[in-house]
């Protein structure tokens, strides 16, 4: 194409301007240990903003011990674990990238083994398993121990959590939260009918399903603010008869627009094994419905492999971000790869460290 394209211009979330619009979606590594960033994570985020991405969201990072998705999860649950997200944070800024933190509680979707060794639920009473909790006591998969019915103290406790996550966030230089509410983790399970079964004031009507939540985003709105930039992830569909729907993804989306909340990262499923379509853009159509009835920025997400894929998304106004992820991990430099496709030509836009990589006879296809 010739000019300018969509995907490569600034885009303004919040208080931050995005050098582009393309986005690393967060991607579990499973590599620390007690929560600590190591090595493998400096270099894993660090290589995304060499490769030139607008904003990079660091993975699923456990505002409680037992909020692990697994034992190798990242953690912000305590002060040490400041100062090593801070030095990727640095790294990041040095590149002139954004870098946000997704603040997550992985309830009864916890206490797993890494994906390479099986993933399966580890019972509390191995050395690296925990009690899991949730809204319900009801297992996620056949054969699970169901999780422990979160009480309203702990719940109270859990949005603190999430809360005093958010100052250390502060603390480390983040640019953007996003409150992890997708994928069948703990918030998604509270605003599903199919695994929220409560009768108190968190369970039973969709306003009680979503008060959790919505006060675990006011909770970190009160030591964010609400001038930074801050996203929320929600799993549009549950893609189940009688689940979780694209219509109650559009009322929630108008519930956090109204909190101040800036974007929408628009994934599906994950709270129950269903059936998905998969297959490249299968899930930008609800960014495009939330985006045009809630009258709220989306994210797009899932199978965007191409610019140009990425580029007619926001050509046509279904979204006004692009989150990539596995093609990110083929592809750490993707962003660049975008500039010289779609532009023609980015060579201003690579390290010095590697310019002499760049392809000036058109042999990038």
């Amino acid at each position: 194409m010739n000019g300018k394209s969509l995907l490569l211009s600034p885009y303004q979330l919040g208080n931050i301007t995005l050098n582009n619009r393309i986005v690393i979606s967060p991607m579990c590594q499973y590599t620390a240990t007690d929560g600590l960033a190591e090595d493998w994570h400096l270099v894993h985020l660090g290589s995304r903003a060499v490769g030139g991405a607008g904003l990079i969201i660091q993975e699923a990072t456990a505002v409680v011990p037992e909020g692990r998705i697994t034992y190798g999860d990242l953690g912000i649950w305590k002060d040490e674990h400041i100062a090593p997200l801070k030095r990727i944070v640095d790294f990041v800024h040095r590149q002139g990238s954004k870098i946000g933190i997704q603040l997550a509680h992985a309830g009864r979707k916890a206490s797993c083994e890494k994906p390479w060794d099986g993933g399966g639920q580890i019972v509390a009473e191995h050395p690296n398993g925990w009690i899991t909790k949730g809204p319900s006591p009801i297992a996620f998969g056949q054969g699970e121990i169901a999780p422990q019915e979160l009480t309203l103290s702990e719940i109270k406790e859990c949005i603190n959590s999430f809360k005093a996550a958010a100052k250390r966030a502060l603390e480390a230089g983040y640019d953007l939260i996003e409150l992890h509410a997708a994928h069948g983790y703990l918030l998604h399970q509270f605003y599903s009918p199919l695994s929220n079964k409560r009768t108190d004031q968190y369970g039973g009507s969709f306003e009680n399903r979503i008060r959790f939540t919505l006060e675990a985003a006011r909770a970190i709105q009160e030591v964010w603010g609400k001038e930074r930039a801050f996203i929320v992830r929600i799993s549009a569909t549950d893609w189940t008869e009688g689940g979780w729907s694209i219509e109650d993804s559009v009322k929630l989306a108008t519930e956090l627009k109204a909190l101040g909340i800036h974007l929408i990262d628009t994934s599906t499923g994950g709270n129950v094994l269903a059936e998905i379509p998969a297959k490249p853009n299968y899930q930008v159509p609800f960014a495009a419905q939330i985006r045009k009835q809630a009258d709220i920025p989306t994210g797009a997400v899932g199978l965007i492999n191409t610019p140009q894929q990425a580029e007619a998304i926001l050509q046509n106004g279904e979204a006004d971000l692009i989150l990539i992820a596995r093609e990110s991990l083929r592809n750490p430099y993707f962003p660049l790869y975008a500039a010289h496709i779609l532009e023609g030509e980015s060579i201003e836009k690579w390290p010095n460290q590697y310019e002499r990589a760049y392809p000036t006879h058109g042999e990038w296809k």
